[in-house]
């Protein structure tokens, strides 16, 4: 290293064109920048400045190594510069997983509006209501949505989320509206992609075992259902209100729902430093946060 400190010295030197402005750049001492540059000198065995007290000049052996050497520097300053830009500015290839009907309805739109302000990043999304093991799939980010397991990966809570046991006025007229958890047995329950439904009991999370004559693992074709009168289904709030204001669906069971349900961003750990997950993170926080757009706050 100690011979790239006097060709940078040297350099300098010759931009400059005197030794303490060259030190001034460098944030040294002339006396050090000139004991470089005789360093350098005697290192090639050759002279490579002609000084005197009013200016210096090239040597022929100084302006041949002066071409040579300064585009390495330019190169270094460059690489530099464009460390410290990726450290600043989202960059390369950005990858994210979540589930098809939230990525359609609220991801993608805010993925878009973040790359039109970074047009230098790439995004990859993949939509799928299939847990992904975003270690081994080499994932940036999931966006999930619920209560989340216990893992090594880092969660961010990018907005509440609430789940409303809903059904059609029709459906009401015909089996009644359940008030207890206990009454669910004898209801018509809509299963999506998982067969057990959350509460809150007095401060505990329950987790309630259902059983119907539907299901699949589709959203939308589970709302569907609901609206169509064939049972009850529990479904979270970006689904509903809407339907919930109109009075096409009715939500029950209002006592026991589970608030801390809300969507999270989860990436590796090793992933919290790199700028595009970092600032992509911070762009969903401040988009969607605290609510998601149009979103109601409970039984109209």
């Amino acid at each position: 290293m100690q011979r790239w400190d006097r060709i940078e010295a040297f350099i300098e030197v010759v931009r400059q064109g005197a030794f303490n402005a060259a030190a001034e750049r460098l944030r040294v001492s002339s006396s050090h920048v000139s004991r470089l540059v005789s360093q350098l000198e005697r290192q090639l065995d050759t002279p490579l400045l002609y000084r005197t007290t009013r200016r210096i000049s090239l040597t022929e052996a100084g302006r041949l190594y002066y071409q040579h050497c300064h585009h390495l520097f330019d190169g270094f300053r460059d690489a530099e510069a464009a460390v410290k830009e990726l450290q600043t500015h989202p960059s390369g290839l950005l990858t994210l997983t979540c589930a098809t009907t939230f990525g359609e309805r609220f991801l993608a739109p805010l993925v878009h509006d973040f790359m039109r302000r970074h047009p230098q990043l790439e995004v990859t999304m993949h939509f799928t209501n299939r847990r992904v093991d975003i270690i081994d799939e080499g994932v940036d980010i999931a966006i999930r949505m619920g209560t989340l397991q216990d893992s090594s990966l880092v969660a961010r809570r990018l907005c509440e989320r609430r789940e409303f046991v809903v059904g059609s006025p029709d459906y009401f007229r015909h089996h009644g509206q359940p008030h207890a958890l206990s009454e669910l047995a004898r209801h018509r329950c809509l299963i999506g992609t998982r067969d057990h439904w959350r509460f809150d009991v007095d401060g505990v999370r329950r987790d309630l075992r259902v059983d119907g004559p539907w299901r699949g693992n589709s959203g939308p074709a589970l709302l569907d259902a609901v609206l169509k009168g064939l049972g009850l289904a529990q479904l979270p709030d970006y689904y509903v209100e809407q339907h919930l204001a109109s009075g096409a669906l009715i939500s029950v069971l209002d006592a026991y729902q589970h608030d801390d349900t809300a969507v999270w961003a989860v990436y590796p750990r090793h992933r919290q430093r790199s700028p595009k997950v970092r600032q992509f993170l911070d762009f969903l926080v401040a988009s969607l946060g605290p609510r998601l757009p149009n979103q109601g706050r409970g039984k109209p």
